[in-house]
């Protein structure tokens, strides 16, 4: 008896917290969202703006009254910088995730349902991009396409469609075996009426769960392009290349120019991933009971 009242209370306080932390992360990943819209009301000095009236001798002002977040070694406030970091790992994330996803739902459930040699070699490619590491597959393609907003998006969704393809072909195979799509075959329905209406909607339940937990590393990867000074161009702002100009300015004891923009990056990851282990667990059962 007291045994099954322990693993009651266990279990209603592991799905209170489960919860809790599903609602911790979607507030920080709100907060995130909403501070990048803002990022132009609520900037300090500008980010391309030194607090002097000249940069021949800038100031590194620490944390204050004046500047929230201090000033860099060159004089430039990091609030707004930190701000329109939020902006630009946004902008970035949003077009990679979203471009993986168009690009590997359709070719996962082609795939998956047609079968035959094309399905071979998609999978045997898709298999052979998704073994290589992400941040080495983006820190290649962006040598190939070159700095900017969309040349850093496909770099970073390149390395995402294999996850997406693996997902839903694999969720196709087992789907098509199922009565109610040899129903719709022997109806006479289209191959593209069975992918559109019978099996699309039955083989995406996970996807947005890839989604989020995508968006969390990417910000991480476009932190690491920025910081091997790959990802955007220096006059964009992005937490990745500010902690590379911050590196010099640790020893000289600008503790706050590296601070700032590395605990936005680690709220923003821990924010999606968390909504993405919260909607993995609402999503699947079978983990939530687990």
């Amino acid at each position: 008896m007291a045994a099954t009242i322990k693993l009651k209370l266990f279990k209603g306080f592991r799905g209170n917290l489960s919860f809790k932390l599903t609602t911790i992360g979607l507030v920080i990943t709100t907060g995130f969202i909403l501070i990048a819209f803002l990022a132009p009301t609520l900037e300090g000095w500008g980010w391309l703006q030194s607090p002097t009236d000249s940069l021949i001798n800038p100031i590194h002002e620490p944390p204050g009254v004046n500047y929230w977040f201090g000033t860099t070694r060159q004089g430039y406030d990091v609030f707004s910088r930190t701000l329109f970091g939020s902006q630009a790992a946004l902008k970035v994330v949003i077009l990679a995730t979203t471009l993986s996803l168009i690009l590997g739902v359709p070719l996962g459930l082609v795939s998956g349902y047609l079968g035959g040699k094309a399905d071979k070699i998609l999978l045997f490619l898709m298999d052979t991009i998704y073994t290589l590491p992400g941040l080495l597959l983006s820190v290649t393609l962006a040598f190939v396409v070159g700095k900017g907003v969309i040349n850093a998006a496909i770099a970073l969704s390149i390395a995402y469609v294999p996850q997406y393809y693996r997902l839903v072909r694999n969720h196709t195979v087992s789907v098509k075996t199922e009565l109610f799509i040899e129903a719709a075959q022997a109806m006479g329905a289209s191959t593209r009426r069975i992918l559109s209406r019978y099996l699309f909607f039955n083989v995406i339940q996970s996807v947005p769960v890839l989604f989020t937990l995508n968006a969390a590393d990417a910000i991480l990867i476009l932190g690491g392009l920025g910081f091997l000074g790959l990802g955007l161009p220096p006059e964009i702002p992005e937490w990745g290349h500010d902690l590379r100009l911050a590196l010099d300015a640790l020893p000289t004891g600008i503790w706050w120019s590296a601070t700032f923009p590395g605990l936005a990056m680690t709220l923003m990851v821990t924010g999606l991933s968390l909504v993405g282990e919260g909607l993995s667990e609402i999503l699947n059962p079978k983990i939530r009971n687990r």
